[in-house]
């Protein structure tokens, strides 16, 4: 059953945007995981450097080391906010690409069902003619033989 259907154009275009619509959804997910893991660094340098701070203040600090570390600090909390933000838009960029990767999954989905459809017809139309030849050679044989007796 190699005969080409029209739906067949339709099925390729489907998969090339199939095709797209992952390569998009995949680049927005990869954009999103290296957010999140930009996001995870910052936060594990801030309490590092928190950690390491305290355990020196312990001992006792200049005030103009301390100013240097609440600057420091508020300079990587508002870093990691941005950070923060960053991960809200990707994640918003991935939730948007989901549903037209699903709609272009089921498009093709569509389409390959419809060719399954057509070609079960012609099979059964190709069967039911092969049937019918089938026959009317048996026929033909049966009457042939008939003839051949009388």
């Amino acid at each position: 059953m190699s005969k080409h259907f029209p739906i067949q154009t339709l099925i390729d275009l489907a998969q090339d945007d199939l095709d797209a619509a992952t390569k998009h959804l995949g680049r927005v997910q990869r954009e999103r995981t290296d957010v999140e893991a930009q996001l995870d660094s910052l936060m594990q340098y801030r309490d590092e450097y928190h950690a390491r701070f305290t355990q020196t203040a312990q001992s006792g600090m200049p005030a103009g080391n301390w100013r240097n570390f609440q600057a420091f600090i508020d300079t990587l909390d508002a870093a990691i906010e941005q950070q923060r933000r960053l991960l809200a838009s990707a994640t918003a960029r991935v939730e948007a690409a989901k549903p037209e990767w699903q709609q272009q999954k089921r498009k093709l989905g569509s389409y390959e069902i419809l060719q399954a459809r057509g070609e079960a017809a012609q099979a059964l139309k190709a069967a039911r003619i092969e049937q019918r030849e089938s026959d009317e050679h048996a026929a033909k044989v049966l009457r042939m033989r008939a003839d051949s007796v009388e």
